[in-house]
């Protein structure tokens, strides 16, 4: 990486790189590392993995050459917050006989915010990645104003809220406001990721299960108006229904 960053025979594409212009590769070799193993490809994950090291080194020579940490730093800061986090492993003596106990590893980042909420005008929200995608922030934002003491205390709660948030949409809509109707839906979709926290279910994962679901439906849709030689466009609703409903019952041809 070093090499491929040197002003003299580097790579000019690498050493004109940034934080900020490296950071979307980050995410996407991320995204490929997930992929490949929902696709359960061994393989491919083994190369995936390379790539986002070598993203984590790229972002490190960066900091290096500006002074401000390398590598080394940033394997360290990772070993000193796994000790930390883990003191059923690393601990005392009578830590580890304890052994691990429930809520322990968010109860040691709260402190560690804690520490840092010294600093004026903190916020129990400091931390939560502003780039996050925005079901997973969701999730994060309900979590640390749940922690707390802003929360429901139980999942009826939030049903009622749904209800709510989707009466106001349906206003929205009627008095076909653009602008409501975003805010509106967005509170919507808000309400229902701490739905899926109160269930204790990922929503993330629930909704990567769901578009799997309808695409594997939707081409199986597709599949069955291929055979029957018609096109899917010229299907009418009750048609193209019947078809979605063998898919979801499983009865094909």
């Amino acid at each position: 990486m070093a090499r491929l960053r040197s002003p003299t025979g580097g790579c000019p594409w690498d050493t004109q790189q940034t934080f900020a212009s490296i950071a979307p590769y980050t995410i996407e070799e991320a995204y490929e590392v997930a992929d490949a193993i929902a696709r359960d490809d061994t393989d491919d994950l083994r190369n995936e993995l390379g790539d986002l090291l070598f993203q984590v080194v790229f972002h490190a020579q960066m900091a290096e050459e500006a002074g401000k940490f390398d590598f080394s730093g940033v394997v360290t800061a990772i070993c000193d917050k796994m000790v930390r986090r883990h003191p059923h492993v690393f601990g005392s003596a009578d830590e580890r006989e304890k052994g691990p106990t429930p809520g322990s590893w968010e109860r040691i980042k709260a402190a560690e915010r804690d520490a840092k909420a010294a600093v004026a005008n903190s916020s129990v929200l400091d931390g939560i990645a502003i780039n996050l995608p925005a079901l997973k922030m969701a999730e994060k934002l309900g979590k640390r104003a749940s922690g707390a003491g802003l929360d429901w205390p139980d999942v009826k709660g939030v049903k009622e809220k749904i209800s709510e948030e989707f009466a106001e949409l349906e206003d929205a809509c009627h008095q076909a406001q653009p602008g409501a109707i975003k805010e509106e839906l967005g509170d919507l979709l808000f309400s229902i990721v701490n739905l899926a926290r109160h269930l204790d279910v990922d929503p993330e994962q629930a909704l990567s299960d769901a578009n799997r679901k309808f695409s594997g439906r939707f081409r199986g849709v597709e599949r069955a108006a291929k055979v029957a030689q018609t096109p899917l466009k010229s299907l009418d609703l009750d048609a193209l229904e019947a078809l979605w409903q063998e898919q979801k019952s499983g009865r094909t041809e």
